[in-house]
C-alpha cells in the first residue's frame, strides 16, 4: 500500500470515529478537565514529532 493510500486510510478512519457519541463524549469530558486537556495536549504533540520522526526516515529528508 503506498503511503498516500495509507495516509487517506487514516484521516478517513479519524473522521469517521470523531462522529461517534462515545468519542464525541470523551473528548467533551477531557476539555471539560484542565489537566486531562494538558495531558491530551502533550501526547498529541509527542505523537506528532513521533510520526514526522518516522515519516523522515521512511521518505528521506529531501522528498517533498
Amino acid at each position: 500500500m503506498s503511503a498516500v493510500r495509507l495516509a487517506v486510510t487514516v484521516v478517513s478512519t479519524a473522521i469517521a470515529m470523531s462522529r461517534h457519541p462515545v468519542v464525541r463524549a470523551s473528548v467533551q469530558a477531557v476539555v471539560n478537565n484542565p489537566k486531562a486537556r494538558e495531558t491530551a495536549i502533550s501526547t498529541t504533540r509527542n505523537v506528532a514529532y513521533n510520526a514526522g520522526v518516522i515519516a523522515r526516515h521512511v521518505l528521506g529528508r529531501n522528498k517533498s
